[in-house]
This record gives C-alpha cells, structure tokens and sequence, in this order.
C-alpha cells in the first residue's frame, strides 16, 4: 500500500480489508461523515463539496452520498467522521472502503 494511514488497534480476519486483508487501495481518497451504519459491513458516507455554476459566476454546496466497507477492525459508527478510499468494486454499490476514524459522534 503506497498510501500511509494510521493502522487500526484491533485486528481482524476480514478478505476486504485493506490492513489485514488482500484489499488493494488506489484512486481518490475523500472525507466525510457517516450517516447510516444499518447495513452489514456496510455505511454510507455523506460527502460535501463546492461546484462552480458558470451562469451565475460562483459556488454552490453540494453532497452525495457513497457507500463504503466498513471492516471490523475499524468499526465505525452513524455520526463519526471518516476517510475513505476507493478501491475495486466488492460490490454492486461498493467501491469505497473506511481507511480511517477521523473523529467520534459529537
């Protein structure tokens, strides 16, 4: 993994995960906040960015949503800021995988 993040305390047995399984990471790495965990290893992460609108000469905000893996060793929870990164598609939907727990539920 040329990509450096801060490897997680625990540890798992977990084939997509990219520290203790054969995940490789490559492409974009972006930030965001997870809104739902309901899913099995599975959150979706809200992502805010700005896009520039050429009719009015300025900014908009706007967010999407991602769906990434969410791997045991990392565990995160609704409301937790993380960074994620895209890897090979695991699924129909999931192409993103939790890299790293920014911060906790405020």
């Amino acid at each position: 993994m040329s990509l450096t993040f801060k490897q997680p305390k625990k540890t798992c047995d977990d084939h997509n995960c990219p520290f203790h399984g054969e995940l490789a990471i490559r492409g974009r790495v972006l930030e965001g906040i997870v809104v739902s965990a309901k899913m099995d290893k599975t959150v979706i992460v809200d992502r805010e960015f700005m896009q520039f609108s050429s009719k009015f000469s300025r900014y908009e905000r706007r967010h999407g949503h991602i769906a990434s893996h969410n791997p045991p060793c990392i565990d995160v929870k609704e409301g937790d800021s993380v960074r994620i990164a895209e890897c090979r598609p695991i699924s129909k939907t999931v192409s993103f995988v939790v890299v790293e727990k920014l911060g906790d539920k405020k």
